[in-house]
């Protein structure tokens, strides 16, 4: 089953986090309250998360057992080449910070294991490497809980989602959290375990999808709830990072999934729908990106003022992404996708 309406979702929580690293002197942050939705996009990955899991149900949700080495290619071949190319391109400006340990842990996708080490080299990579778990877990959870219709894994993924939401906001008010840019900021942000409840709860949403999928208009319901989240994260000062915002994504997720009315017609446009094809190209590549073009402009000495840098950056991200989806990601999804693991067998 194909969703096309949602794939442009992915490309407006991309675009979020692309303003939210971009220079705070950018005229957005000058707007009171709209600067706290970009202070506090890093709930776009929040979002990937969550999708990402309800994505995997919706694909493989009429299977009755998932292949591992199957799956694990296709994942690879998805994710890996561009995980690789935004390394490459960093390394095109910061040469100087290579460092054989640093490009492992990065290679390996498991630098976010390591507190300290979390935000190496490309920084954005830190969510591919909690992904690389997720995609580890997921033909576990498929065929000894999902596809046996096992109740207990709901059970398990609410607990495990309370727990994260009570650690996330107790842990910073102990004496041990010292604060933004410390191993123990990394430990709260991007260990991986704080975001197994994200892909396990997307994995339940996939499941109520497709037991009770039933197209109708949900385009006012999908407004409100986007209304809600722009309102909690301007005036709610709460601690989003590891899965709170579940309880509104989680209902757009479906209800845009679900939805038949004008919404849906025009997120399936193809152009917006090609946004969100290429958004994974946006989000990996865009600080590599943006260092280029600064160095760019710097050698050329052109002097922009910070928001004409911005247009020009978004014009240049945009279209260099398109250029890695067309020329690397699908290219070699599709070559990697065709090396068979099965052995032969001699007759």
């Amino acid at each position: 089953m194909k969703i096309g309406q949602i794939t442009f979702t992915r490309f407006i929580a991309a675009m979020a986090i692309v303003i939210s690293h971009f220079n705070k002197d950018l005229f957005l942050y000058r707007i009171d309250y709209i600067s706290n939705l970009f202070l506090r996009a890093n709930v776009g990955v929040s979002y990937f998360f969550i999708l990402s899991g309800f994505i995997m149900i919706v694909a493989y949700g009429q299977k009755n057992k998932i292949d591992y080495l199957e799956f694990y290619k296709n994942r690879f071949a998805r994710i890996y080449p561009l995980y690789v190319l935004g390394l490459l391109l960093y390394f095109i400006t910061r040469y100087h910070l290579f460092d054989g340990y640093k490009v492992l842990l990065y290679g390996l996708g498991i630098q976010s294991w390591i507190p300290g080490e979390a935000m190496i080299l490309n920084f954005p990579g830190w969510s591919i490497s909690v992904e690389f778990f997720f995609y580890l877990l997921f033909p576990v959870l498929y065929n000894y809980f999902y596809s046996k219709k096992n109740k207990a894994i709901w059970i398990f993924a609410i607990v495990i989602w309370m727990v994260t939401q009570v650690f996330s906001n107790w842990y910073p008010t102990l004496g041990i959290y010292k604060g933004p840019h410390t191993q123990s900021h990394e430990f709260l942000y991007y260990f991986p375990i704080w975001h197994v409840n994200e892909f396990l709860i997307g994995n339940l949403a996939g499941l109520y999808f497709i037991k009770n999928f039933r197209q109708k208009k949900y385009d006012l319901h999908i407004l409100l709830l986007f209304l809600l989240v722009m309102v909690s994260l301007m005036f709610v000062p709460l601690f989003y990072h590891n899965g709170l915002m579940a309880l509104l994504f989680v209902p757009v997720i479906i209800l845009i999934s679900s939805n038949s009315g004008w919404l849906t017609k025009l997120f399936s446009q193809k152009p917006l729908e090609y946004l969100g094809e290429i958004s994974y190209a946006v989000y990996i590549t865009h600080i590599p990106i943006l260092y280029l073009l600064r160095e760019f402009l710097r050698v050329q000495h052109y002097s922009f003022d910070i928001d004409t840098v911005f247009v020009i950056y978004i014009i240049v991200m945009l279209i260099c992404s398109a250029i890695f989806y067309q020329c690397i990601e699908k290219p070699m999804r599709n070559i990697l996708r065709k090396i068979n693991f099965k052995r032969n067998e001699y007759q």
